[in-house]
């Protein structure tokens, strides 16, 4: 029987998928092929509950699924996610051909729920209330040989009036240093050299423990890991970011030279209507601190435009930091508004027209710096690992893509030697877009690497699965460092 997951939101749906896949896969199921667009004897979906289409996204494509199950005896369909924990046996009532709603809390009941589902020919409807395992602790299929997610909490203790996410996910839970470390060595040991450690309040990573330096003892214990090449985070809060954090990302070889510092509004005004807790000073202080101790940092942000109550004084003080802080790139949102959180029902929403204005200036601005920024990178000498499916473009141009370490994107010439997806080669940078840097000159390096080795053992041994056992190739590539607010907005 096959299956197919369908991921919406943020990193950490992107890693319960894994293991969801990792389940599924434990269970007997076998991947669909690339492209089977709902042709799977399973169709599972993670969902996303922060942005406001993300109700309508799911009921459309589970109407499109409505006449392929219809006709497909035995095909099953099943809803997790945030949506699922938040909308429980609303997905049935709205789509009565789902056979499982599972939550945030119990991924790792979904085969045994299929398979009840199976047995009693009723939906089957369980949302636990609380954690039950660490995604970390599950089976998983990684998306990529070289690069791995690495869970050390779940849960958020902020309130931020515009995000549902706490709700869903529950407070704040840490994993044990030591679980988190034996994990990253065993995943080492299979030729993983990047990992992200990834929380939906990253660097408040302790308070569960109570230690609060507990965050800056785990960057320095991977810095120890031998093999682990690069180590990156997401997403923090800049309540929690304490100078032990950039010390320990200055003085740390493998910690890469990259931050993502959620900052959602420039206006003191708005940021305590959000109850952010910290104020335009001190986001700008940390941003200079980061850049003080680590020169050559890239670092990047999520900007909520038109948040209830914003005026345009407010938003001018946004386009402020913005040009202050110089992010290398921006990730920007226009307000959207989420039942069950305070800011939906908050007085003065701003009209439509104004916030795609604001958004279009944002966006705009922030285009403007991020070429800026990346034009001072030409004739700098990187070190890329080197990535697939990364470069939309590659087959066309000849070339392939790879990941600096401050993470961005650098499309390179295809060099005569023969270079894999997690191999390393250095190249000088020639020119610069607002999105990625080319280095058209010849590569000046390759490196073979044991994650190279690990793309090729794993992609052979994939090819070589029976005719009917498609999985597909992996689509290698650095975890993207998109900000929890495509799908979480409460870093």
């Amino acid at each position: 029987m096959t299956y197919e997951i369908r991921t919406y939101g943020c990193q950490m749906n992107v890693h319960d998928s894994e293991r969801l896949a990792g389940l599924l896969e434990e269970a007997g199921y076998v991947r669909a092929p690339e492209g089977a667009d709902g042709d799977a004897d399973v169709v599972v979906f993670n969902t996303c509950a922060v942005r406001e289409n993300a109700d309508n996204r799911l009921y459309g494509n589970l109407g499109r699924l409505a006449p392929k199950k219809a006709s497909r005896p035995g095909m099953q369909i099943a809803v997790g996610g945030c949506l699922a924990q938040k909308d429980r046996d609303t997905i049935v009532k709205k789509a009565p051909w789902v056979d499982v709603v599972f939550g945030t809390h119990n991924i790792g009941k979904l085969p045994v729920l299929l398979e009840r589902a199976r047995v009693q020919q009723e939906a089957q409807v369980e949302i636990a209330e609380s954690l039950e395992a660490f995604p970390s602790t599950l089976p998983t299929r990684r998306e990529s040989a070289y690069a791995a997610w690495v869970s050390i909490s779940v849960g958020c203790n902020n309130t931020c009036t515009f995000c549902i996410v706490p709700a869903l996910r529950g407070k704040e839970k840490d994993r044990r240093p030591g679980d988190i470390l034996a994990e990253v060595e065993a995943l080492v040991a299979e030729g993983v050299s990047e990992i992200t450690l990834l929380g939906q309040n990253v660097n408040a990573y302790g308070s569960d423990i109570g230690d609060r330096e507990a965050f800056s003892k785990l960057l320095r214990a991977c810095g120890n890991i031998e093999g682990l090449e690069r180590v990156r985070f997401t997403s923090p809060h800049p309540r929690d970011f304490t100078d032990d954090v950039i010390a320990a990302m200055a003085e740390t070889p493998n910690v890469m030279p990259q931050l993502h510092m959620p900052l959602q509004s420039g206006s003191d005004t708005v940021l305590k209507s959000m109850r952010r807790s910290y104020r335009q000073e001190r986001y700008l202080g940390i941003i200079e601190k980061v850049r003080a101790a680590i020169p050559h940092a890239a670092i990047t942000t999520d900007i909520i435009v038109g948040f209830p109550g914003e005026t345009e004084a407010d938003f001018e003080q946004t386009l402020h930091v913005v040009r202050e802080a110089r992010f290398a790139q921006a990730f920007t949102f226009q307000y959207s508004k989420r039942p069950g959180t305070p800011a939906a029902t908050m007085e003065n929403q701003i009209p439509k027209e104004v916030v795609q204005a604001r958004y279009e200036r944002l966006v705009a601005l922030q285009e403007e710096i991020s070429w800026e920024e990346n034009k001072k990178q030409v004739g700098r000498t990187l070190e890329l690992m080197v990535a697939e499916g990364e470069g939309r473009k590659d087959g066309a141009t000849h070339r392939l893509s790879g990941r600096a370490p401050d993470n961005r994107l650098v499309h390179f010439t295809k060099p005569e030697q023969e270079v894999r997806p997690g191999d390393v080669v250095t190249v000088e940078v020639t020119y610069a877009a607002p999105h990625h840097l080319l280095a058209e000159g010849p590569v000046l390096d390759v490196r073979r690497t044991r994650a190279g080795d690990a793309w090729e053992k794993r992609t052979a041994a994939e090819s070589a699965k029976p005719a009917g056992v498609l999985l597909g190739l992996p689509k290698i590539g650095v975890p993207e460092p998109l900000p929890a607010a495509t799908g979480c907005g409460c870093d």
